[in-house]
C-alpha cells in the first residue's frame, strides 16, 4: 500500500493526516484495496450500502440505469476522490445506483461504520477523518445540485450549454475537456446520442462553440 501514499494524501478524505499516520489509520479503518477491470462493477445497484470507495488509479462511474434500461451517468471520478460516501452515510439499505470502472482501476474500500463510530483505540485522527467526511458529503450534495440543475432544463441545447458553462466554471477556462465520450456525454445528460451530435453541430455552425471529440471551447 505504501505506493499509494501519495495519492491517499491527495484524498480529501486523509486532508490534515500525516503520512506516517496513514498505515495504522488504513489498518484501523479496516481497509481492502480492489483491482477492477473496465466495465466491472465495482458495487452493483442493489449492494448493501454500506462502504466508502478511493479511487487509486483510473477512474470510475456512477451509473443509474431506469426500469426500462436507458442509463444515465451521475458522475465520474478521479484518482484519489471518492465515492458512495453519500448512500454510506445516509444509512440506505442498499444501493439506488452502480459504479462502473471507466477504466482498469485499483480502488480502496472502507467499511463506513469504522470511520464514524469511535475505534476503541481512540485514534487522534479518528475525528479528523469524520470532519472530513461530513465535509464531503456535503460537497458531493453540491455536485448531485448541479446535475439536477443540467438535467431538469427542457431541451437537449439547454442541457448542453447549462453543462458547459458549468464546466467553464469550474476549469477556469472557455476552453476544456470533459470526461466523458460523446455516447457518455449523452447519458450524463439524459438526452439521445444522435440529437446531442446533432445539437452540437448546429451550435459549430452558429459560431458558438468548437467541439473536437471530448475537448470543447465557448466561443461566446
Amino acid at each position: 500500500m505504501k505506493e499509494f501514499y501519495p495519492i491517499l494524501q491527495q484524498c480529501p478524505l486523509f486532508d490534515g493526516i500525516r503520512i506516517d499516520e496513514l498505515a495504522s489509520m488504513l489498518v484501523c479503518l479496516g481497509s481492502k484495496k480492489i483491482s477492477v477491470k473496465r466495465g466491472q462493477a465495482v458495487f452493483r445497484e442493489g449492494d448493501p450500502a454500506t462502504h466508502v470507495g478511493i479511487v487509486l488509479t483510473g477512474a470510475v462511474q456512477l451509473i443509474r440505469e431506469d426500469y426500462y434500461g436507458n442509463r444515465s451517468i451521475v458522475a465520474h471520478i478521479d484518482s484519489a476522490q471518492l465515492f458512495g460516501e453519500t448512500y454510506a452515510c445516509a444509512g440506505v439499505s442498499s444501493l439506488p445506483i452502480s459504479v462502473v470502472a471507466d477504466e482498469d482501476c485499483e480502488a480502496l474500500l472502507i467499511d463506513c461504520r469504522r470511520i464514524t463510530m469511535s475505534c476503541t483505540n481512540a485514534c487522534a485522527f479518528h475525528s479528523r477523518v469524520i470532519f472530513n467526511l461530513l465535509r464531503l458529503v456535503a460537497t458531493k450534495n453540491l455536485v448531485f445540485d448541479q446535475k439536477i440543475q443540467v438535467t431538469s432544463k427542457r431541451s437537449t441545447r439547454e442541457k448542453l450549454m447549462t453543462y458547459l458553462m458549468n464546466q467553464t466554471k469550474l476549469q477556469g477556462s472557455s476552453s476544456f475537456s470533459v470526461p466523458y465520450d460523446r455516447q457518455e456525454l449523452a447519458d450524463y445528460l439524459e438526452v439521445d446520442r444522435s440529437g446531442l451530435s446533432a445539437e452540437i453541430s448546429k451550435l459549430r455552425r452558429e459560431g458558438i462553440l468548437e467541439c473536437e471529440k471530448n475537448h470543447f471551447t465557448l466561443l461566446q
